[in-house]
This record gives structure tokens, C-alpha cells and sequence, in this order.
């Protein structure tokens, strides 16, 4: 499996969750030899697209439209790997990069920051979608990003939207897949984030404490990841498995994080 990570966050999080490397490979029940990581923010180099059997495009604490040599670099490479058919799946900032690689637009949100554990509704067109199968109409996810997708690019559909986002889940081909909320955040992270975040939070008016007390566990999304990594790749154990089953039926609340400073 390939990592590609676009970001670190800044240390006052990283003091208290860790590294995003550390988060998926807690959130995906992996173990740290089945996984690759590029990092491609610092300037590593990408391997061919096909080397690996999935790939998962991480979130980062830049934009899109920023435009960052490495992040078109990356845009390249996303487009070489969707005509591939190779597996891949975009988080948050990986989520935007895909659009925006595949023809899509990407920008500020018109209507601002979106930030907590919010509320995911499936769209109508996601019923025959094998990945969301067993999948409530309605889940909780962990969000925080200031972007968005505009427009999706030609031949994408979004399968699911928040009150704030209308493509909070977007299909761009059978092995192609983004989602703009966070499956691989803890609550722990969530909180550390808002933390982080606070006094700007205030000043653009929102309130981090009722954001604190909003934060839950997102079990759905660490499924929908998990079975990603399955459908594609097959590197979860078998007891892992068992606990992504857990996971989709209610019954395994959050997963712990494990490795987290």
C-alpha cells in the first residue's frame, strides 16, 4: 500500500495525536510494513503509478490552489494512475487534488470553514455503490477544511453531502474514490485540531467549545477506509477484518489509536 502524504500538521498536533502516518495506519488496522510512505510535500518522488495495489492521498495543511510544485507533481501522477485503474482513494486535501487533477474545480468554500463531527447523507445515486453497501443513510464524520470542491470533473458523481458540502464523497471510476471528511482522525485528533484552532475559530465567529462537545465517534468512515484497503489490496488481517464488521454493524464504537503521542 502507498501513502502519499501532502502534509504534517503543525506541532501543537503532532505533540498530541502524532503524524498522519500514524493516524491511517492506526485507522486501516495495518501493520507498518505493508505500508509505503512518499512524502511528497518535502519533495520525495512518486514511484510509476502501479508499483502498489492502492493508494491513499492524505489530507495537508496547504491548498490546492496554492498550486505547490510537489502538489501538481502529484496531479500528474493521479491522472496517470486513475487511466492505470489503479486503486486509489483521496482524503480531505487528497480529496480536492483528485478533482482538481481530473478537470474538476477547486476553491475556498463561498460559505467558509467546515470543522467537527458532522452529519453524512448518502445521495440517492450511491444505492448500487458496492463500497457503501450496509452503510447508514445518515453517519457521523470528523471534518476540517477551509476548500472544496466547485465542480466535479467530467464523469464523477458525488455520493454523499453535509448541510455545508455537497460533495462530501466523490466516485471517479470503479477503482477511484474521495472523500472530504477525515475516516483516519480519533476523536482525540478531532480535539486537538479544534484545540489548535481555537482563537481563529472565534474570530471568524464559530464556537470551538460547542465544536468540543459535538465531537463523537465516526465509526462509518473507518469502515468505508478499511474496506477500501480490503477491496483492493487485502493487507488487513483477518481479526481486523472481524473488527472492520464490528465497525459497520455499530458495535466497535472508535478504534483506539494505538500510536498516538
Amino acid at each position: 500500500m502507498l501513502l502519499i502524504q501532502a502534509g504534517t500538521p503543525p506541532e501543537d498536533i503532532r505533540v498530541i495525536a502524532g503524524d498522519l502516518p500514524q493516524w491511517f495506519l492506526a485507522a486501516a488496522g495495518c501493520r507498518p510494513e505493508t505500508m509505503d510512505i512518499v512524502k511528497v510535500y518535502e519533495g520525495e518522488p512518486l514511484p510509476e503509478p502501479g508499483q502498489h495495489r492502492v493508494a491513499i492521498i492524505t489530507g495537508s495543511w496547504s491548498m490546492v490552489t496554492d498550486q505547490h510544485p510537489w502538489s501538481e507533481a502529484t496531479a500528474i501522477w493521479i491522472r496517470q494512475a486513475v487511466t492505470q485503474g489503479m486503486p486509489l482513494m483521496g482524503v480531505c486535501y487528497g480529496h480536492q487534488l483528485m478533482a482538481h487533477a481530473l478537470g474538476g474545480a477547486v476553491d475556498y468554500h463561498p460559505d467558509g470553514r467546515e470543522m467537527g463531527s458532522l452529519e453524512i447523507e448518502q445521495l440517492a445515486v450511491a444505492e448500487p455503490d458496492a463500497w457503501l453497501a450496509g452503510c447508514p443513510p445518515r453517519f457521523l464524520a470528523h471534518l476540517t477544511h477551509l476548500q472544496t470542491i466547485l465542480r466535479l470533473p467530467n464523469g464523477a458523481r458525488a455520493l454523499a453531502r453535509s448541510a455545508h458540502d455537497p460533495h462530501q464523497i466523490v466516485r471517479y471510476s470503479p477503482t477511484a474514490v474521495s472523500v472530504q471528511f477525515h475516516p483516519e482522525f480519533t476523536s482525540e485528533v478531532m480535539a486537538a485540531c479544534i484545540n489548535a484552532r481555537a482563537q481563529v475559530l472565534r474570530a471568524e465567529g464559530l464556537d470551538p467549545a460547542a465544536m468540543l462537545q459535538g465531537v463523537s465517534p465516526t465509526p462509518t468512515p473507518l469502515m468505508l477506509l478499511r474496506r477500501f484497503i480490503e477491496t483492493h489490496a487485502g493487507t488487513v488481517s483477518a481479526g481486523n477484518s472481524a473488527a472492520s464488521l464490528n465497525v459497520a454493524m455499530g458495535n466497535h464504537p472508535e478504534l483506539p489509536q494505538g500510536t498516538a503521542k
